[in-house]
């Protein structure tokens, strides 16, 4: 039995709009309406990773992405791990960190999407910059549209 989709928003809230992710998760608080987890992983990546040892349909990361212009542009992709041998590091939370953890730990990786945010600012501060506050109805949206997108393949 599948648990579902698993949606976790990470960052590090102490770091400006690094803490896009926690934000989007706290705004959103559950989506009963999919049956969905919603989780403010933060950065706790080894918390992560054990938690998709779970059988799941599909993951949506919640992040913040680098600045390409366009402070507060959301932007949804599939992501594609790296395969083979990647730094293992039981206290970072970057994506890549927690799919070699999860590779280490013998779980293999649900689909997954991330919806991001461009970033304006990660200097040391708690809260987020005028145009990444701004994205965040926008990027709850695209997640209820991801989950429904991935909830959707498992039922053909």
């Amino acid at each position: 039995m599948s648990n579902g989709v698993l949606v976790a928003g990470i960052g590090n809230i102490f770091l400006g709009d690094d803490g896009f992710g926690p934000e989007v998760v706290r705004r959103m608080a559950h989506l009963p309406e999919t049956g969905a987890r919603v989780v403010d992983y933060g950065i706790r990546g080894m918390h992560l990773a054990y938690d998709l040892l779970g059988p799941w349909d599909g993951l949506v990361l919640i992040d913040a992405v680098p600045n390409r212009g366009r402070p507060g542009r959301v932007v949804v992709m599939e992501a594609a791990p790296a395969e083979g041998p990647a730094n293992l590091d039981a206290h970072a939370m970057n994506p890549e960190a927690v799919f070699a953890s999860l590779r280490a730990l013998g779980g293999a990786l649900p689909p997954t999407i991330v919806v991001g945010c461009e970033v304006e600012s990660v200097d040391e501060g708690i809260g987020l910059s005028a145009p990444v506050s701004a994205a965040i109805d926008e990027a709850a949206d695209a997640v209820r549209d991801v989950v429904a997108d991935l909830s959707a393949r498992q039922e053909v």
